[in-house]
């Protein structure tokens, strides 16, 4: 929690801040991968308990130097303020549980959007000096209304191969083995702060259950792009679908609009 509450005072007026991103690269090296806590995280997020990590958990590992850098006082927004949009994950090889890991995380192009100023967090991971993952997460700071409507003609959401009831805890429990405390995934009162009447999903949580559906049937190196769409409030029940072309998507069961979109490629 500490950093988002040292994160919050850049939410003050009176904190001037920067109109450009750092240029800044984070790295930590030698990094060991914690198996009881990986087991825990594959339990939260649906994965089998093996030696392989989950494509997800890379994220997991170059999270809090990701917090450190969206953190610093150098950074134009604060780190509480911006909206997860996408992610896109590149594996080049499955990684084992007792490889050591060198991560690396930087902030780039930072560009003009419908809605306000999007950029892009880009973490690596590397295994004996060559980069075995890399993951984008994509960030939207809201400085203006409008844009793209997310209601009007909403096309039929694809027949769901399986439904999941997303439990009041679900946002807790990922925080626990995620390290992402952030409170509008595990507090009421932190949720309705940022205008949601309860506590939502976490995004790389909804995009991990999403691959663990698919588990065993990925190849050993792909891509894998999400767009997180309407959040996901906490209880809800959700409907997952998987094309053979490799694209998925959850939808709310009930009223079908749209939490993920996402998309596998080779």
């Amino acid at each position: 929690m500490a950093p988002y509450l040292k994160a919050a005072i850049g939410l003050v007026p009176v904190f001037s801040r920067p109109d450009h991103l750092p240029d800044t690269e984070l790295e930590r090296r030698g990094v060991a991968v914690d198996r009881g806590r990986l087991a825990g995280y594959n339990r939260v997020c649906g994965f089998r308990l093996t030696d392989a990590l989950p494509p997800t958990y890379p994220h997991i590992l170059a999270f809090p130097l990701a917090t450190k850098l969206m953190s610093a006082a150098n950074f134009p927004f604060p780190v509480v303020g911006v909206v997860h949009v996408a992610n896109r994950i590149e594996q080049r090889r499955p990684i084992d549980a007792g490889e050591t890991l060198d991560l690396s995380v930087r902030a780039v192009d930072l560009r003009e959007h419908e809605r306000g100023r999007q950029f892009d967090v880009v973490a690596t991971a590397s295994a004996g000096g060559e980069e075995v993952w890399r993951g984008v997460s994509t960030y939207l700071r809201k400085e203006r209304k409008g844009g793209s409507a997310r209601g009007g003609d909403r096309p039929e959401p694809p027949a769901p191969s399986a439904r999941w009831r997303v439990q009041p805890r679900a946002g807790t429990d990922y925080a626990r083995v995620s390290g992402d405390h952030n409170p509008i995934h595990t507090s009421r009162l932190g949720a309705r702060l940022f205008g949601f009447p309860r506590p939502i999903a976490h995004g790389m949580w909804s995009k991990a259950r999403c691959l663990a559906a698919l588990e065993g049937r990925l190849p050993e190196a792909y891509a894998v792009d999400v767009e997180f769409k309407l959040p996901i409030l906490l209880p809800s029940t959700v409907a997952f679908s998987a094309q053979p072309q490799w694209t998925f998507a959850l939808h709310n069961a009930g009223s079908g609009k749209p939490h993920l979109a996402g998309t596998i490629t080779a």
